[in-house]
Order: C-alpha cells, then sequence, then structure tokens
C-alpha cells in the first residue's frame, strides 16, 4: 500500500516535470528569473551563506528541484546562472539514481563557484557533481555545515574556502515532502540562453 503511493508520488513528479517543459520559452523567462531572485532573498537569510555571496566568482541557483525515487530515481529542476550578481544564463539540472531510495520531496538548491575556471566548467556543461559533492541543508534556526570546519557570520576567508568541493560548494532548502536519500551527486546541468 504504500509503495503504491510512492510510485503515485514518483508519477506525479515526472507528470510536472513533463508539464513545465511544454511551457514556451518566452513566457517562462520572466517568472523563471523572479522565482530564482525570490530564491535567492531566500537564501540571503542565512549569515554563514554572507561570505560565498561576497567571494564567489558565480552561482546557479535553482528554486524548485523535485525528485522522486522507488529504487530508481530522478530529480529535475530549471534554474538562473548568475556571474558577479548578473544573469548570464539559464540552466537545467537532471539526475538520475539507482539504488535505497524512497519517496519524493521538493527543494531549492544554489551551487557557488568558487572561481572563474569552476564557473568556466559549470557554463561549458562538461561539469557534473561528483560523488564527493555533498550539499548542506539549511533550515530555519539551525545552519549544517558542508565541510568539517564550522563557519559563522564572521567567517574569515580561509573558513569559507573549507566549504568549496573541486571549487564548488552546494545549500538545499527543503520545500516539502520525505525522502530516504538526500545525495546531490551525479547532477548534471545544461546551459541554456537566456
Amino acid at each position: 500500500m504504500q509503495s503504491l503511493r510512492m510510485i503515485k508520488i514518483l508519477f506525479a513528479l515526472i507528470f510536472i516535470s513533463i508539464l513545465s517543459g511544454c511551457v514556451s520559452s518566452s513566457a517562462q523567462k520572466p517568472a523563471l528569473v523572479s522565482e530564482a531572485e525570490t530564491t535567492l532573498e531566500s537564501f540571503k537569510r542565512f549569515p554563514e551563506l554572507t561570505p560565498f555571496f561576497e567571494h564567489a566568482y558565480g552561482y546557479a541557483v535553482f528554486p524548485s528541484v523535485g525528485k522522486g525515487a522507488f529504487w530508481v530515481g530522478g530529480a529535475y529542476g530549471k534554474g538562473i546562472v548568475y556571474k558577479k550578481h548578473v544573469a548570464v544564463a539559464k540552466t537545467e539540472l537532471k539526475q538520475v539514481s539507482v539504488g535505497f531510495a524512497f519517496g519524493g520531496q521538493a527543494f531549492s538548491e544554489i551551487l557557488f563557484f568558487e572561481n572563474a575556471k569552476t564557473f568556466d566548467d559549470f557554463m561549458s556543461g562538461s561539469m557534473a557533481l561528483s560523488a564527493q559533492a555533498s550539499a548542506s541543508v539549511l533550515t530555519e534556526g539551525a545552519a549544517a555545515s558542508a565541510g568539517t570546519q564550522g563557519v559563522t557570520a564572521g567567517s574569515s576567508v580561509h573558513e569559507y574556502k573549507a566549504r568549496y568541493v573541486n571549487g564548488t560548494a552546494v545549500f538545499t532548502q527543503n520545500k516539502g515532502g520525505l525522502m530516504v536519500e538526500a545525495a546531490i551527486a551525479g547532477q548534471h546541468f545544461e546551459i541554456k540562453d537566456l
């Protein structure tokens, strides 16, 4: 009975993803940029992200990533890429996974790029998050750490760099749902003109 419910959730997420792809590009652009700006403001409420916003070469913001799984899982989301705080491109996040994972969830995600090389790798469309990648899950009243060193609002340059893995730092905010798996490894990104 429970597995049937999970299958329904997975198919609902897939159906919504397909329908969202049917919206015309010109009608979608303003809404996506607006959603990304709202999501950015939400992420900026967390003081531990201040050093990333101040020092990152660029970042990609995904207002809503839907993820579902019943042994085989997937995730999909659309976002906006920023270079020096200016929107420069659209991006799509795709992920397929196999293994012990059940359920569904929706979350917002932001990727910070430490330098021009990492940003250029992302913009080339050849970047995928490796098995070493992990996301810090941000929650109200509690801050999670992406690395082994804690960071406070008054963090130094050395401390915030400790949270980058291969030039990328990833943070998520849960929007709802429950899932017994929260890995970001294997996420692939496609870049499109703004």
